[in-house]
């Protein structure tokens, strides 16, 4: 093994030898100073008396001259030590070649000395930190190890390869406990909850704990833990965890509030460079689900957007969206099984694609609503309903006239009408919070959870629309609003009888008995092979269709047909 190398350039040397110079001539002049001087008016010298010296001043003086030999003999000593290990004459000659390779030399020096200085400050930390506590906690990974010293650790390392450690108690194998939770017998009965057994399962199960927790070398001293203190460990472990998270998660994943997280901020921006979004502005909606900014319109395939956008951003967390599988459940384009096994970014994209079918439909009917521009993943840009970056207001807090209100009113009951037996929907979340009055018009906005009327509880959902709309409009005072069981008939179409619990009975059964036919007719289909199922309803219809009229729809229609012309002749 090499020793460390130590490099002394002329330099060094001459900084030493000017130094014992220095105290040489120090010591010799202070001899000087004590022989008097001759007289200064040229008067003969006499013979003065001499001065005793102190025993302080005495001892002093030695004291100074040893130091000065023993550090003398001390750096001769070394430099004639590192002479015979290190070509000093060559790394001199080096270093009188290029001064800047004299520079790094004694900067590599100095880095090697503060290195040191770290690591005696890391020890003595490290020593006053375990001063009083029964865990110890080590600070080796901070220290800085010599290169001279990387050798001989690369080589215990290596060595260490081969050590096993000594087995310690938790190494030891547990006991197989019977049914009843015991094992042996007599005064040698052991139970499953056996105090050492349990501390040690418990003091090693605190070793799985986040990095963060400062657990210690528990296996090393035979940590036992009981069940009280492990599990107020274990919940604050995880009450730090949770706190840590959301301070990051604010930052970087979560989408709460603004939803303005890492990846909505690139789809943004991707939209904007693309040319589809020309400028975005800020935020004008908040909702429990989502958060719409405005934008102004660029281009798209060559075809120019709305001068004013929305883009309503979905919120990422699945707070709000835990129990919207219902407005799924039943609709075929969007199957509950897929969205039960998605992830929450997924579950939340086929939300978006759900209110984009929806929109696109309502208005391939000509309902009023926001027209969709782009959809990319949990991010829809849809046309904007205002002007100058002012949203149209709801209809909740818009200031209304009495005539106004009233066509308000006939507007909104028309249109229900529509959206049920054009669009075949129900918007499933209508309410005076989800219809803007823009330009003496309604506007239906908000469609993420509308169903199709097939839908095994899109009756329910069109009757609690019916009772919301009817309530709003008659805290209105506007005349002419029917009972939410009258305006449910209406739109359906249905002649149910009853009021309040007794109608939402009777709306229940019938929904019921309908799904129950849906399901048979379903089975039916899935049995047979489609091609004879419509064939054969086909031809029912037919032969329907043909007695009607009095026509045979067999081998004795051809036979009139031939015995017809006989008659005419």
């Amino acid at each position: 093994m090499e020793g460390p190398v130590i490099v002394f350039s002329y330099r060094h040397i001459n900084t030493i030898h000017k130094t014992m110079e220095e105290q040489t001539a120090l010591i010799n002049q202070t001899k000087i100073d004590s022989v008097p001087k001759p007289s200064p008016w040229g008067k003969p010298p006499q013979q003065s008396t001499p001065i005793p010296s102190c025993l302080q001043d005495v001892m002093n003086e030695q004291l100074s001259e040893d130091f000065i030999e023993k550090e003398q003999k001390n750096v001769l000593d070394t430099f004639e030590s590192e002479k015979k290990e290190v070509d000093v004459d060559a790394l001199i000659a080096a270093a009188g070649a290029d001064e800047t390779a004299d520079d790094e030399l004694m900067a590599r020096m100095l880095q090697l000395e503060y290195d040191k200085q770290n690591d005696e400050e890391l020890l003595a930390k490290e020593k006053l930190v375990n001063k009083h506590q029964k865990v110890s906690i080590s600070f080796e990974n901070y220290r800085s190890v010599h290169p001279a010293y990387r050798d001989d650790e690369d080589k215990e390392e290596e060595d260490d390869d081969d050590y096993e450690p000594p087995k310690s108690e938790w190494d030891k194998k547990s006991p197989s406990f019977k049914k009843n939770g015991t094992v042996g017998s007599g005064k040698n009965v052991v139970t499953k909850h056996d105090k050492v057994i349990c501390g040690r399962k418990n003091a090693s199960k605190l070793m799985d704990f986040p990095p963060e927790f400062h657990s210690g070398d528990g296996e090393s001293m035979d940590m036992q833990l009981n069940n009280r203190i492990y599990n107020k460990l274990k919940r604050h472990s995880d009450a730090e965890n949770k706190r840590h998270q959301r301070l990051h998660e604010k930052k970087e994943h979560s989408t709460a509030g603004q939803v303005m997280d890492a990846r909505t901020r690139l789809i943004l921006y991707k939209l904007v460079n693309n040319g589809v979004l020309d400028s975005i502005s800020g935020s004008i909606s908040t909702g429990k689900e989502s958060v719409v900014f405005h934008a102004y319109g660029g281009e798209l395939n060559g075809e120019t957007l709305p001068k004013e956008c929305a883009i309503k951003v979905y919120k990422t967390t699945l707070n709000e969206f835990k129990n919207r599988g219902k407005y799924v459940d039943g609709d075929h384009r969007f199957s509950r099984d897929d969205f039960k096994k998605q992830n929450p970014r997924k579950i939340i994209r086929i939300w978006g694609e759900k209110e984009t079918a929806n929109l696109n439909r309502m208005k391939k009917f000509g309902v009023p609503c926001p027209h969709v521009q782009v959809l990319k993943k949990h991010v829809l840009v849809m046309s904007f309903i205002g002007k100058d970056m002012q949203p149209a207001p709801k209809l909740k807090t818009v200031k209304l006239s009495t005539a106004d209100m009233q066509d308000a009113f006939e507007q909104t009951m028309k249109i229900m009408k529509t959206i049920h037996r054009d669009c075949k929907l129900v918007h499933a979340d209508l309410s005076e919070f989800n219809i803007l009055w823009y330009q003496d018009k309604i506007w239906i906005i908000d469609v993420s959870q509308a169903v199709e009327i097939t839908h095994p509880a899109a009756l329910e959902f069109l009757f609690r629309d019916c009772k919301s709309m009817t309530s709003f409009f008659q805290s209105r005072d506007v005349h002419g609003v029917p009972t939410p069981e009258e305006l449910f008939n209406d739109i359906t179409g249905l002649e149910i009888q009853g009021e309040g619990l007794e109608f939402v009975a009777q709306v229940q059964r019938f929904q019921k008995e309908k799904n129950e036919e849906c399901l048979v007719h379903q089975t039916t289909y899935t049995k047979e092979y489609a091609f004879d199922y419509f064939f054969e309803k086909s031809q029912k219809e037919r032969a329907d269709a043909l007695d009607k009229l009095g026509i045979s729809d067999g081998e004795d229609e051809d036979e009139a047909l031939e015995e017809e012309p006989e008659d005419i002749e």
